[in-house]
């Protein structure tokens, strides 16, 4: 008998003897008990995994108890700062109202004194209109009898020039309060926000351009390698060329130390970016902080901004003002 119909005839014949035979079962039973785990050996298995997944449920409602606690605490951590973001934004409000109420009465009083001294000015013309009639009719009179009167004509040319002197320093002095009404109404716009970056830059751009022929561009160029920020992000400049030079210029509200340090970083990654040199590196704003001015100076960088932030400014200067 070949071995392929000796399998076949145990599989006909072993179920049957098995059955009926006891000898044969035990024989098999004995010879399978190697390849299989008795019956209490699997009923202890199963304890052990019934255990176990006992013991992960009962670790994962803890995990579950606790991580609602945190969710509990998160969110009452988070009505408390949206109740202290509401109170801080209530509390700047009010102080914008009062700061723009107070504003209103600035330019309330500049004005009065503005219309103060048009009547101051008037008045002073008038007077000099009168001075000058009074000083005609007196070189009239001296015409007529010049020998006898030159003595009393020389002390009144000398009292005229005086006179003339008070009237200029006068008018000087008008001009000069004038010019400090406009400077200081001006930095109140600005504070206001009456000037905005985008605006100014678009006037200076439709002004350069069409009036003076001046090429002005907008540089928007990605520093993959961080050189400006320290890590990669967008850099805009803007660069005014003409005559074949290169002026860059920072246009904001406001100016600290380290964005004078920020804008010439700027500067030296266009010149390295666009292998063009910048003859000039100018900043515009109405409000400069104080420490920052020397950096400015040390990296040769030209400030423009409102009067009342130059360091000993004197009204009437012609220096770098808005």
């Amino acid at each position: 008998m070949t071995p392929p119909d000796l399998k076949k005839a145990v599989q006909d014949i072993l179920p049957q003897l098995i059955a009926e035979d006891p000898q044969v079962r035990d024989f098999v039973l004995r010879t399978v008990s190697n390849y299989y785990d008795s019956r209490a050996e699997t009923e202890s298995k199963f304890d052990r995994v019934l255990a176990e997944l006992e013991r992960d449920r009962e670790e994962q409602s803890r995990k579950w108890d606790e991580q609602y606690q945190h969710n509990r605490e998160t969110l009452a951590n988070l009505e408390r700062d949206r109740a202290e973001q509401s109170r801080k934004w209530d509390e700047q409000s009010r102080q914008w109202n009062e700061q723009y109420q107070h504003n209103r009465e600035t330019l309330a009083n500049l004005e009065r004194d503005r219309e103060e001294q048009a009547r101051k000015w008037d008045e002073q013309s008038r007077k000099w209109d009168e001075q000058h009639q009074q000083n005609q009719n007196t070189f009239a009179t001296l015409e007529r009898d010049r020998a006898e009167q030159s003595r009393k004509w020389d002390e009144q040319s000398r009292q005229w020039n005086e006179q003339h002197q008070q009237t200029q320093t006068m008018l000087a002095e008008i001009q000069d309060q004038k010019r400090r009404y406009d400077s200081s109404i001006g930095a109140i716009g600005s504070r206001w926000g009456l000037y905005s970056e985008e605006s100014f830059r678009s006037a200076l751009k439709g002004i350069l351009e069409q009036s003076f022929g001046v090429q002005v561009l907008n540089i928007n160029d990605f520093d993959e390698a961080g050189e400006v920020f320290g890590r990669p992000d967008q850099v805009e400049l803007d660069i005014v060329i003409t005559n074949g030079s290169v002026i860059a210029c920072e246009i904001k509200s406001s100016l600290s130390k380290s964005d004078m340090y920020s804008f010439d970083r700027k500067v030296a990654f266009y010149q390295k970016r666009h292998e063009r040199p910048v003859s000039r590196k100018l900043v515009i704003s109405p409000m400069v902080d104080e420490r920052a001015r020397p950096v400015a100076e040390a990296l040769g960088i030209e400030v423009y901004s409102s009067p009342q932030s130059m360091p000993g400014y004197q009204y009437g200067a012609t220096d770098n003002v808005l």
